[in-house]
């Protein structure tokens, strides 16, 4: 029984796995764009 209700309600899993997937790579993101802002001895050539 659990199997089948899991694979007939799979979007219950998928939306709030989305969800997740989405503020996690936000913040990713976000973090990224405050260490190229505040990181004085960051190398923008790669290096």
């Amino acid at each position: 029984q659990a199997v089948q209700a899991s694979t007939f309600n799979w979007w219950m899993a998928a939306f709030p796995g989305g969800a997740i997937f989405l503020t996690v790579f936000a913040y990713n993101l976000i973090g990224e764009a405050l260490r190229d802002a505040f990181d004085p001895y960051l190398n923008k050539e790669g290096g």
